[in-house]
């Protein structure tokens, strides 16, 4: 343990998280993850995210964990005695060096988050033979595989065949299964983790959550853990109130600027949870490939992502407009791709400028104008000021707006250009570049 168990909880990086997702494989091995971590640091980033690492199941996927104690053989250096799984004779599994990572990660000012998987494991998990009762069973006595309605249309359900799916709730050996989620979470606080990104946070008992978090407080006060609850209806987000965890992730990334649900959700988050925004994740579609390569459109998602909430996520390869998407079994090192842009100073700035103006980090946003015009003003209410998002939706063509008297006089921040005056005042209207996002402060 180190002295970051002294941290104070509340600093400027637990209220408003800037989180960088290093995806594990597509880095590659442990002892190049620092190289990109100093590169997140650099870009005003102060948490890096970290997809499971752990040793997976026959399907491949990092989301299919077969052993929580041990390393991916593939994040692994060459040499390493665990590279090849051997479940009689190994070293440490891995965990030596992934310690010895986490802490060249922090010597970067950066907070390693875990990605935490509680609902599942691969079929083939060393728990399924060692603790069969800890396991959903159909009448058969056969283990149930994660499954989901396509909220669309009824009639598609997708079932993940290389999952079994955990019994939380129910098992007849909860104490011992929990107890277990406890062992995995004080070990990767011991290992150096800061925080934790809880996959699927709803299907999970809000009181597993609450004896994790103790657990993780108790050795790290001031640890963080993210709930990732998307596609959750309100009142599963609301059983969770008791839950302890502090943030969730919004749905802002899927936001057209043309519609009120976006705003209708954020109204509706409860107040006891902050939110992050993200332009991208490992489970979307690349926004480079998905705008037909338009910086513009780049730099406006992640403004306006940016002063969208508490916090913001951006997965690695989007400050280069990368355009392969992540696939959670096959994409590797050797996907990395040469840079379409370099988006690295324009993120630096627009972090900063979040630092700078509380208010951007508000929960509280409001419309100031209809949704059907060709540009769209956002008020963001602080505890003590206010500021105002204006959006270009076109992203071909210059638009202007009408500012009300409340955003006139203003100072006019263009993020999303690298050479814009410094002393510009808003006026009765103010006009935006394709796609540009400015900041009323």
């Amino acid at each position: 343990m180190d002295d970051a168990a002294d941290r104070t909880p509340l600093d400027a990086a637990h209220r408003t998280p800037h989180v960088y997702n290093l995806y594990p494989r597509l880095a590659g091995q442990m002892p190049a993850w620092p190289a990109h971590a100093a590169r997140a640091a650099s870009m005003g980033f102060d948490w890096l995210y970290l997809n499971p690492w752990h040793y997976p199941g026959f399907s491949g996927s990092c989301y299919a964990v077969k052993d929580h104690a041990r390393v991916d053989p593939l994040l692994l250096p060459e040499g390493h005695p665990d590279k090849h799984y051997d479940p009689v004779t190994h070293a440490d599994g891995g965990l030596g060096v992934l310690r010895e990572t986490l802490s060249l990660i922090r010597a970067q000012g950066l907070h390693p988050i875990m990605d935490l998987v509680l609902n599942h494991t691969s079929r083939d998990s060393l728990l399924v033979h060692e603790h069969p009762m800890w396991f959903v069973r159909d009448a058969h006595g056969e283990i149930l595989s994660p499954w989901a309605i396509d909220p669309a249309d009824a009639r598609k359900v997708t079932v993940w065949g290389d999952l079994a799916e955990i019994d939380n709730a129910g098992s007849s050996d909860r104490d011992c299964l929990w107890g277990y989620w406890i062992h995995v979470v004080e070990t990767a606080v011991q290992l150096g983790f800061d925080g934790f990104r809880c996959d699927a946070a709803y299907k999970v008992p809000a009181a597993l959550w609450r004896e994790l978090i103790g657990a993780a407080e108790a050795l790290r006060p001031g640890i963080l853990f993210f709930g990732e609850t998307l596609g959750a209806r309100l009142e599963e987000i609301e059983s969770l109130r008791e839950s302890g965890l502090q943030f969730n992730f919004n749905s802002s990334k899927w936001w057209s600027f043309d519609e009120p649900w976006c705003l209708d959700q954020q109204r509706a988050q409860p107040e006891w949870i902050r939110s992050v925004s993200f332009p991208e994740s490992h489970d979307t579609p690349r926004l480079w490939s998905e705008s037909g390569g338009r910086i513009g459109v780049q730099r406006q998602r992640y403004a306006f992502g940016a002063a969208f909430a508490s916090g913001m996520m951006m997965p690695v390869g989007y400050e280069f407009g990368f355009q392969r998407r992540i696939d959670v079994v096959s994409t590797k090192a050797e996907d990395w791709e040469a840079p379409n842009a370099d988006l690295t100073a324009f993120i630096a700035r627009v972090n900063r400028v979040r630092r700078e103006h509380p208010a951007l980090t508000s929960e509280v946003v409001e419309a100031v104008m209809p949704l059907d015009r060709a540009t769209l003003l956002l008020e963001k209410r602080g505890p003590s000021s206010a500021a105002y998002l204006a959006i270009n939706k076109d992203w071909h063509g210059t638009q202007t707006t009408d500012l009300p008297d409340a955003a006139r006089g203003r100072r006019v921040l263009r993020v999303c250009r690298d050479n814009a005056p410094a002393d510009e005042q808003a006026g009765a209207h103010l006009e935006l570049e394709p796609a540009e996002v400015a900041y009323l402060v």
